[in-house]
C-alpha cells in the first residue's frame, strides 16, 4: 500500500510544482507589466470589451459637454457665490479666472484623460494636454485669457442689444452658469483648434 501511494504520489507533488510556477510567473508577469513588454492590442480588440450602451454618445460631445460642465461650475460657484462679497469687478474676474485655470488643470483634463479610450487620445481637447507642475501655471494663465474673451463677448452682445433696444440702463445679458460654460467651451476649442493648426503648419515646413 505504501508503494503504491508512493508511486502515484510523485506525478501529483510534480503537478503541484509545475503549477506552482506557472502561477508565480503570471503574478510576476503582472506586476512587472509596462507598456515596453505588453503585447499590443488592436482597437477592433479593444472595442470588443468594452461596454456598449444603447445609445452611443461620441467623444468629442462627451469632451465638450465636460468643459461647459466645469466652467459653468466655476460661474456658480464663484460669480454667482461670491459676487457679494466683490465689489470691484477686476477683482471677481481674477479670482474667477485662477478658479477656471485651476479646475481646468486639476480636474476638467483628469477627466478627459479619463474617459479617453486610448492612451493621449484626448489630449486634442486640452490646451497643455502634458500633466506636470508647468502645467498648472499656464492653465492659470490661459483661464484668464479665456475669461477676458468670455467678458468681451458678453460686452459686445449687450453692447449691440442696446444699440438696437435703445435701453442704455439695463444689462440685457447677464452672465449666468450655463451660457457662460457654453461661451468657455467655444473659446477654448476655438483656441486650441488654433493651437493645432499652427503646430501642424510649422510640422509641415519643418519636413
Amino acid at each position: 500500500m505504501s508503494k503504491r501511494a508512493s508511486k502515484g504520489g510523485k506525478p501529483e507533488i510534480d503537478r503541484q510544482k509545475d503549477y506552482y510556477k506557472l502561477n508565480t510567473k503570471a503574478v510576476d508577469d503582472l506586476v512587472t507589466a509596462n507598456e515596453a513588454n505588453s503585447p499590443k492590442v488592436s482597437e477592433e480588440e479593444l472595442r470588443a470589451y468594452r461596454s456598449h450602451g444603447k445609445v452611443k454618445i461620441a467623444d468629442w460631445v462627451k469632451a465638450l459637454f465636460i468643459k461647459a460642465w466645469f466652467a459653468g461650475a466655476v460661474c456658480f460657484f464663484f460669480m454667482w457665490g461670491l459676487g457679494n462679497y466683490y465689489a470691484d469687478q477686476l477683482d471677481m474676474l481674477f479670482v474667477t479666472g485662477t478658479a477656471l485655470g485651476i479646475v481646468t488643470d486639476l480636474l476638467t483634463n483628469n477627466v478627459l484623460r479619463f474617459i479617453s479610450k486610448t492612451q493621449g487620445a484626448n489630449d486634442r481637447w486640452m490646451m497643455f494636454p502634458k500633466k506636470g507642475f508647468i502645467s498648472f501655471p499656464l492653465n492659470i494663465l490661459y483661464g484668464y485669457v479665456i475669461l477676458i474673451l468670455v467678458a468681451l463677448l458678453y460686452n459686445v452682445i449687450n453692447l449691440t442689444i442696446i444699440h438696437f433696444t435703445g435701453a442704455a440702463d439695463t444689462v440685457p445679458l447677464g452672465v449666468e452658469p450655463i451660457l457662460f460654460g457654453i461661451f468657455c467651451m467655444g473659446f477654448d476649442v476655438l483656441l486650441i483648434q488654433i493651437k493645432l493648426f499652427f503646430k501642424g503648419l510649422f510640422r509641415g515646413r519643418a519636413k
